[in-house]
């Protein structure tokens, strides 16, 4: 009986060792000499070299002047520490009135984007913190964005066609703009909102300052 139980215990300590410490720290190593960048987060800086945020996770904007994501259902909306679905159903009526009153506000802000409001737009992801739009969500933003910053929308569209990602590997996946990098892009090439390009006060919401949820 006490030799089983030696037996026993010194495979528990092994796989404990093997799988608790070993493992963990093998994988770490890896990941941070192979993919530093992604290892530790894969976070976001803009031109002053301040982390705004991580290329993984979606932030919240409001500014007209920002291009908006996908609404969240995370904690009180785009927490990374609560990511979640609103686990909501298609026949959920709730949903319904929620779609309906998201597209009422997207139309009222974006009077003159082409066709019906992206069905991505009034539907959060599974997740929450979805950072990417497809491109003609993004497109269909366009306007608005060139209106409130005074440029062309060609100048604001080109900056959107610079930033669509191609499939993952060529075949996975589809076409995407990360937000957080196309509102990064906005501010290098087109200045800051703002009395004369400047960064807005604290509370309103460009890149990684005081963005949050609606």
């Amino acid at each position: 009986m006490k030799s089983e139980l030696f037996i026993a215990l010194r495979v528990s300590l092994v796989t404990l060792v093997l799988t608790g410490v070993l493992y963990p720290l093998a994988v770490t190593g890896g990941a941070r000499l192979l993919f530093p960048h992604e290892a530790d987060g894969s976070l976001v800086t803009d031109e002053r070299g301040q982390v705004v945020g991580s290329a993984l996770i979606g932030q919240g904007f409001t500014l007209p002047s920002y291009f908006q994501p996908r609404p969240s259902a995370a904690g009180s909306g785009y927490d990374a520490s609560a990511s979640s679905g609103s686990n909501l159903g298609p026949t959920s009526q709730k949903l319904r009135d929620r779609a309906v009153a998201e597209a009422g506000r997207l139309r009222g802000e974006n009077p003159e984007a082409p066709g019906p409001v992206p069905a991505e737009l009034v539907t959060a992801s599974g997740s929450g913190l979805d950072p990417h739009l497809s491109p003609e969500a993004a497109r269909w933003q366009v306007a608005r964005v060139a209106k409130a910053r005074g440029v062309a929308p060609e100048r604001v569209l080109a900056v959107v066609d610079a930033h669509v990602e191609g499939r993952t590997f060529g075949v996975l996946g589809e076409p995407r703009v990360n937000v957080l990098a196309l509102n990064l892009a906005l501010d290098r090439r087109l200045g800051r909102p703002g009395a004369g390009g400047t960064r807005p006060p604290p509370g309103m919401d460009s890149p990684g300052v005081g963005a949050s949820a609606r």
